[in-house]
């Protein structure tokens, strides 16, 4: 069986990881066998951050709106479940938005859900 050199392919992997480690402090930046560790744990904590962020942002959104509908002297569940029954088909995103750069417009929205009821 023929004799296989691997230089190439190892460096070319190496350099992949080393290079993802860039940023790490000490020995996790420099040696291999520890970046290798370090990037896998990153990269898990990245795979289940993109999910989490979805998550911190949703509350977020909630926070601002229940904020907004309570100076308007409604709670958040009730305004969104009159929001529903008024066919006002905004996300949270939006509501959260026009909460907080548009007084005004999101005060219309209240107001518009209050007369619902």
């Amino acid at each position: 069986m023929p004799r296989v050199t691997r230089g190439n392919k190892k460096l070319i992997r190496r350099k992949k990881i080393l290079a993802q480690a860039k940023g790490f402090w000490g020995a996790k930046r420099k040696n291999y066998r520890t970046a290798k560790e370090s990037v896998q744990r990153a990269m898990v904590y990245a795979y289940r951050d993109r999910r989490n962020r979805k998550r911190d942002f949703r509350a977020l959104w909630n926070v601002r709106i229940s904020a907004a509908v309570n100076e308007a002297g409604m709670s958040y569940s009730v305004f969104m479940h009159r929001l529903k029954k008024a066919h006002i088909l905004l996300n949270r995103k939006m509501l959260a938005n026009l909460a907080a750069s548009e007084p005004e417009t999101f005060r219309s929205i209240v107001d518009k859900a209050k007369s619902v009821a």
